[in-house]
């Protein structure tokens, strides 16, 4: 028998195999011994007709054809009743020769369950031999190996046609989605074949072990444990990198009460970062893929990296397993001392609100007590004052003016009654201590910020609307960059862009060229008003016009005076500022740790870094990859435009043309230095890239001075005409045309404009000024009575809360973005729909949580400042 399998068998003739496989049935039947033989004969013969490469087979190892191997090829040879008997002889499985089990996927490979093309007579051919396994149970697969851990598969057939009657398929080498499909699929796993066995540590091979064998058993919650992984499922070629499966769901394993099958280990959710790339047509670059995987919490890093690296690939792709982290990971957010330090000082300044609010609203009940008291005295008083008057009516005519002044006494009296007996009243003069108390009240800030009624006459009222329109806009576009960060569908982002709206979030960044424009306008107006309102109150009080100071004097006097400018704002600021930027820390640090995903922001460690730029308001000035709250380069060029604002308004106070030629210095040398930078780096417009450059032209205080400059002559062009001139109709007309082409052109004129360097030069230097400009003539418009109902909207009184909140609002909600967007447990599927609903949703929330830190860190700062200053 030996020398016969030895032997190297010629290829023998079709017409032999079918008279060997036809007879086998009837010879078993007569004496199984003889059956075997024959049985075993027919598939030697089989094989040799068949196109497969092995010619010989090696009985070296321990022989592993068995009655059920001869009975299975019967079953595909004779009828539908032999057929079931050889599909039942495969069904319960094949035992490893070291007692472990094969997955499910690997015992139906194992049988012979691929038929070949039915022959004439009805018989069908199989397709191939079993395998054969060695004395140490190793399997031999033509396959070769797609995972560090050896797949389990029977030889694969080569590729075949259909015949006449439509029976038959093909079959090709993994490549492609096909290889995808088993990146990562544990049930061709081989327990019995870990890799690397001197990588992986024992803990985790032993729980490998048990999890692999009991998921081909059908164990509930290896099955389970498999389905909270993830692994490809479709829209790989449109932008679906996620393959994270669910951290909750298999956290959720170890619930008792949830499950009645738990793992008789505990599970711990890694995330890996794949690359790969297949052939060029399928992916031109190379892809990075974040895989969530659902194993044994004894299996370390390294032990996953092993897992998932491969041995071999098809020629013509690429893989490699960059990292492997946990979630959670180590980071405990209550031992970082960032968060003890925010809620230390948090903590104290509630303890101060409540006592200040305490505090303020016992002052209010004294408060009414006396008023009550004073309009009951009063109430007696003009009683009193009536029965005199009646007296003195019938006396002479000579007391006619005394009894004139009497009544007009009398109406004065009453008036001052029923004042009193409302609900307003007037507050005592208080302490200094009390009123540092009152500066943390809750009562008095939130009625300040809340507060609707009729702004002064002098105000510029239309400015809420435009601050409030502005900082929606900002937080539509950070909309739009949360979901795309997250979003499985990328490439519906490109179709998005093609449409024609959509311009309005890529051009968004002339949403900051409106702060910047508020800043300067309402600078140099309150600058001038103050001024103004300073020398009105020392003519009205008779003093002497004193001469103006010269040389060193003057310049200490403006020194201390721009010092005072810059501390007040400094001290104003900052503090709500420091706080937002300790949460960020602390929530990207938590995410980090925490999320699935991996956020590209490094305000973990930025921040920790370079905190101090952001403090001195200079952090615009360094690289982004070194920037801490990338957003808040908004808040370091407006206060680098402030100290320039100031110091050309305290030249003005002496020489107002040479501030005025300073203010147009500036505004040509950002111009020009804008179009050069833009020109030395082939800058481009493109709807597809809105922060191209951010470096170099974006985030620069050189290239966005020019809205700031423009609204400091809007500034002083009101209070100069007090905001009352008068403008033709042909005038107004031409105006608001002039402007409303100029801001929509700006933002909708790009979309197919193909423009060139130079062109995009042009646009980018005068684009910032040209939007400045505009809104110049729309302020100047509103506040002389020429805005119509475009000054209804924007200064409707419902916007002035919202207005006062911007501040705080423009610091937190990129925050809010990342915890609701980065906790979720697997990506989002793009639309327009979706994404304004979550629109709507960040922008009340970011709202609601400006007003509790308003009323925190902003509120109570200004008030101490009044105080003490």
């Amino acid at each position: 028998m030996k020398d016969i399998l030895d032997v190297k068998i010629p290829k023998i003739s079709p017409n032999l195999n079918a008279v060997l496989t036809a007879t086998g049935p009837s010879i078993y039947a007569m004496s199984p011994k003889l059956g075997l033989f024959w049985g075993l004969l027919a598939l030697i013969v089989h094989q040799s007709t068949s196109n497969t490469t092995p010619t010989s087979i090696s009985t070296s190892s321990t022989p592993t054809t068995t009655l059920d191997d001869v009975t299975t090829a019967q079953g595909h040879l004779g009828d539908d009743v032999i057929e079931s008997q050889g599909h039942e002889g495969t069904s319960q499985g094949q035992m490893m020769e070291d007692g472990e089990i094969m997955s499910e996927g690997q015992m139906s490979d194992d049988s012979a369950t691929s038929q070949g093309p039915t022959s004439a007579d009805g018989a069908s051919t199989q397709g191939h031999l079993p395998e054969a396994r060695s004395s140490e149970g190793h399997v031999m697969s033509s396959l070769g190996h797609v995972n560090n851990i050896q797949r389990l598969t029977r030889p694969r057939a080569p590729p075949r046609t259909a015949d006449n009657s439509g029976v038959g398929a093909w079959e090709s080498e993994p490549n492609g989605v096909h290889w995808l499909l088993n990146l990562y699929n544990p049930h061709h796993w081989n327990p019995s074949l870990l890799p690397d066995r001197q990588k992986i540590s024992g803990e985790c091979r032993s729980a490998m072990k048990q999890y692999l064998i009991s998921l081909a058993n059908g164990t509930v919650w290896a099955a389970k444990m498999s389905d909270a992984s993830g692994r490809y499922s479709s829209q790989f070629f449109f932008g679906n990198d996620f393959w994270l499966g669910s951290h909750t769901l298999c956290k959720e394993l170890q619930n008792t009460r949830a499950n009645q099958n738990v793992p008789p280990f505990r599970t711990s959710f890694y995330v890996a970062k794949l690359r790969l790339k297949l052939h060029h047509e399928m992916t031109p670059k190379v892809r990075e893929i974040s895989l969530g995987v659902c194993l044994p919490s004894s299996c370390q890093k390294q032990d996953v990296t092993t897992l998932l690296q491969p041995e071999q690939t098809p020629p013509e792709h690429s893989f490699e397993v960059l990292r492997v982290r946990s979630v959670p990971g180590d980071y405990s957010i209550f031992h970082d001392p960032k968060l003890h330090i925010a809620g230390t000082v948090t903590l104290v300044i509630l303890i101060l609100m409540v006592i200040g609010t305490g505090y303020e609203y016992m002052f209010e009940l004294q408060d009414q007590q006396n008023s009550k008291k004073k309009g009951k005295q009063a109430a007696v008083a003009a009683t009193t004052l009536t029965a005199s008057v009646h007296q003195m009516s019938a006396a002479s005519s000579k007391l006619g003016s005394a009894l004139e002044v009497v009544i007009n006494d009398k109406q004065n009296l009453n008036n001052s009654g029923s004042d009193l007996s409302t609900d307003s009243y007037t507050p005592a003069k208080r302490t200094k201590t009390e009123e540092l108390l009152l500066c943390f009240s809750c009562l008095s800030n939130s009625r300040k910020i809340l507060h609707c009624g009729a702004a002064p006459k002098d105000s510029l009222t239309c400015v809420h609307g435009l601050r409030f329109l502005s900082l929606a806009w900002v937080i539509m576009v950070h909309t739009y960059l949360q979901v795309f960060a997250i979003a499985e569908n990328k490439t519906l982002r490109t179709l998005t862009e093609r449409n024609f709206m959509f311009q309005t979030v890529s051009n968004a960044t002339f949403s900051v060229d409106t702060f910047f424009f508020i800043s300067g306008l309402l600078v140099t107006f309150l600058y001038f008003k103050s001024s103004n309102r300073t020398s009105s109150s020392g003519e009205r009080e008779g003093e002497r016009a004193r001469p103006s100071p010269e040389g060193f004097l003057a310049f200490k006097i403006g020194f201390l005076k721009f010092c005072k400018l810059v501390g007040y704002r400094f001290l104003r600021l900052t503090p709500a500022y420091m706080f937002v930027l300790c949460v960020a820390s602390i929530a990207m640090r938590w995410l980090k740790s925490n999320s699935v995903f991996e956020p590209v922001s490094l305000d973990d460690s930025n921040c920790d870094k370079y905190w101090w730029r952001n403090a001195l308001y200079i952090n615009s000035l360094f690289p982004r990859k070194d920037m801490c709250m990338l957003w808040s380069w908004y808040m370091s060029n407006d206060t680098q435009f402030y100290i320039i604002g100031i110091v050309i308004l305290l030249i003005s106070a002496r020489h107002l043309k040479v501030a005025s030629g300073l203010l147009v210095v500036f505004l040509v040398s950002s111009c020009v230095t804008t179009a050069l930078v833009a020109v030395r780096y082939d800058y481009i417009v493109k709807i597809e890239e809105p922060f191209a450059l951010f470096d170099e032209l974006y985030d620069k205080p050189w290239t966005r001075l020019g809205p700031y400059l423009v609204g400091m002559f809007a500034g002083w062009f009101l209070f100069k005409t007090n905001a009352r001139i008068r403008i033709s109709l042909f005038t107004t007309l031409s105006g608001w045309l002039l402007s409303l082409l100029t801001l929509t052109g700006l933002v909708y004129g790009v979309l197919g404009s193909r423009m060139g360097v130079a062109s995009s030069a042009l646009y980018i230097a005068l684009g910032h000024t040209a939007w400045g400009a505009a809104l110049a003539w729309i302020v100047i418009a509103c506040c002389c009575g020429y805005g119509g109902f475009v000054n209804s909207l924007l200064s409707c009184r419902l916007l002035h809360p919202l207005s006062r909140l911007t501040y705080c609002a423009y610091l937190i909600h990129p925050v809010i973005m990342v915890l609701t967007s980065f906790q979720m447990d697997g990506p989002l599927h793009l639309h327009n729909g979706l994404v304004f609903i979550l629109y709507f949703g960040n922008l009340v929330a970011a709202f609601l949580l400006s007003f509790f830190i308003s009323i925190t860190y902003e509120a109570p700062i200004v008030r101490l400042l009044k105080v003490l200053l």
